[in-house]
């Protein structure tokens, strides 16, 4: 596996020779990607282009075997998510195996196809809480830019889950659509009852970095943003917990990828495909294995896919020699995919990368049509709405 080594100097002075590889911590999360089916059709969606078809989904049974291999590994928590988690026949069935292995699961869900009875059934087999994820204050604008009628839908789900005392977040993607819909956003958030507040600046994978020159906003925009939440934090004073997840492109930070590469979660894609985090998928070379053939331990421990980017042995010589290595790791390995078509160098999005400039221009370059105004006939963004390949139509063999 890649990882650091020892060449502290032995007795004589000569270098001593390397020890073994230290396994890697146990992860403690799981991202289940239940399916890649879904109502909406959000440009801002971070799920691959190329979608996993539904007849490809991993069953009931081995869905259990993976919330099993996965609490012996150490994990505790699960994020059910998608695409569309509620488009699985067998949730029910999902989340008693994840409870029964120990694991505290949320629901990441659209809302749309939630009801009180499959909402009781879904308390009952031991789901903790719910996420659900918004667009818009205004419905108008939130539909035009999820591509689907689901505002009200949203709007039931969230009633039906506060009535069912399971605790309630909204997450928010944030663009150039609906950043300066903040203060209505929050506003929203405190009238449906929410505990906590995820305002996510889009992050430019799969669709998302499609859509990037329609979504991306400039710098005034965030700022104000930014400005925004700090009075409504204290304004609110604990009522909503308010999470503001930095934009990749404008302030020359990187952020760490994923807590480190393989150092804290697992993504198991629908067919079962696990990844160091839900955009690897992007990544060329990477061989990412299947829980299908391997163990979830092996995968963690010993497959190619997790121990690439583990350590510093891979690292270019300006993270290599960088401070800020401990903290960021590098940045984003499919950021600098994305960016450099090259997953090994700096994350572009740290000032001190010798490609920062292509973030940069990005950020700087002024761009067309802004917020979508609440209560105004929104104009149609140049969006390139997520879809489905046409064999998502096929039903999946589980129940």
């Amino acid at each position: 596996m890649t990882g650091p080594t020892s060449h502290a100097p032995g007795p004589s002075g000569q270098a001593a020779p390397a020890g073994p590889p230290a396994l890697p911590a146990p992860p403690w999360a799981l991202l289940a990607e239940l399916s890649h089916g879904c109502p909406l059709h959000c440009s801002y969606c971070s799920n691959p282009v190329e979608l996993v078809s539904r007849a490809s989904e991993l069953t009931t049974d081995q869905w259990t075997d993976v919330f099993r291999q996965a609490a012996g590994l150490g994990v505790v928590q699960s994020h059910l998510s998608g695409g569309e988690p509620l488009l699985r026949r067998d949730l029910t069935e999902i989340v008693a195996a994840a409870d029964g292995a120990g694991i505290h699961t949320q629901l990441v869900t659209s809302g749309v196809g939630l009801h009180e009875q499959r909402l009781a059934a879904l308390v009952d087999a031991g789901l903790r809480s719910v996420q659900l994820s918004v667009q818009h204050a205004d419905p108008a604008a939130s539909e035009l830019i999820a591509g689907a009628r689901s505002f009200a839908a949203k709007e039931r789900a969230a009633r039906l889950v506060r009535a069912a005392d399971l605790p309630l977040g909204l997450n928010v993607v944030l663009h150039r659509a609906n950043l300066d819909a903040l203060d209505d956003l929050v506003t929203l958030a405190l009238d449906w009852g929410a505990e906590r507040l995820e305002l996510a600046n889009t992050q430019f994978y799969g669709w998302a970095l499609r859509n990037r020159d329609a979504l991306l906003p400039d710098r005034a925009r965030i700022a104000r943003a930014l400005e925004s939440v700090e009075r409504w934090r204290t304004r609110l004073a604990g009522r909503l917990e308010l999470v503001w997840v930095v934009p990749d492109y404008v302030d020359g930070t990187a952020k760490p990828c994923m807590g480190g590469w393989g150092a804290l979660s697992l993504t198991v894609a629908p067919d079962g495909t696990v990844y160091p985090c839900p955009a690897a998928a992007a990544l060329p070379g990477l061989d990412a294995p299947n829980v299908k053939d391997h163990s979830l331990e092996w995968i963690w421990r010993e497959s190619r896919a997790f121990n690439l980017y583990r350590g510093e042995e891979w690292m270019s010589d300006t993270c290599r020699g960088c401070e800020l290595r401990k903290k960021d790791f590098g940045g984003c390995r499919c950021q600098a995919h994305a960016l450099t078509g090259d997953a090994a160098r700096t994350d572009p999005a740290c000032r001190l990368s010798p490609d920062h400039a292509l973030v940069r221009d990005l950020v700087d370059t002024p761009r067309g049509p802004g917020p979508l105004r609440a209560g105004a006939a929104p104009p149609a963004p140049p969006y390139i709405y997520r879809d489905h390949p046409k064999d998502h139509g096929a039903a999946p063999a589980h129940p």
